[in-house]
């Protein structure tokens, strides 16, 4: 009996196949670079373990002593489901505290804890060395020009 031979590959393994239709969408790469980042980043960070939003609701929570857990979901897009259960995680983590508004004993207002500052300051290491790796074949202007530009277009959303 003999052996059959192997197809050839219809690509030689140094060309990168095309895009086809995916060429003309902006959304298609950037997926594909925001997909690449997280899983560097939960990589980098898996002794963390972290739920999705942990870091964007951190990073809110620093920069808005006393936000609200509705204000969260509407700055990072998460529904009030997944907040709640990512605020009752961040909570018994000992990283954020919710206390109840002295004027409106029914809402609570959300602070980071000093472990979670703590927590959060390495996160961010984490996280710059992960963005830099991929972000370092753009200059500091493109870099700015990049960033004003996606946030353009989200101001748009």
């Amino acid at each position: 009996m003999s052996a059959k031979a192997e197809p050839e590959p219809l690509l030689p393994e140094d060309e990168q196949p095309g895009l086809g239709r995916l060429n003309n969408f902006v959304g298609f790469r950037l997926r594909r670079i925001q997909n690449h980042l997280s899983r560097q980043f939960s990589d980098a960070a898996a002794q963390y373990r972290l739920r999705s939003g942990a870091l964007s609701a951190l990073a809110i929570i620093e920069d808005n002593p006393g936000i609200s857990q509705a204000d969260i979901g509407r700055q990072i897009g998460m529904d009030s489901s997944a907040v709640v259960a990512l605020i009752d995680e961040l909570e018994e983590r000992g990283w954020i505290a919710r206390r109840h508004v002295p004027s409106d004993r029914r809402r609570r207002a959300i602070y980071l804890e000093p472990a979670g500052r703590e927590t959060l300051d390495e996160l961010f290491r984490i996280l710059d060395r992960t963005e830099h790796a991929v972000l370092r074949a753009l200059s500091s202007s493109e870099l700015l020009l990049l960033n004003r530009t996606l946030d353009r277009i989200y101001d748009q959303i």
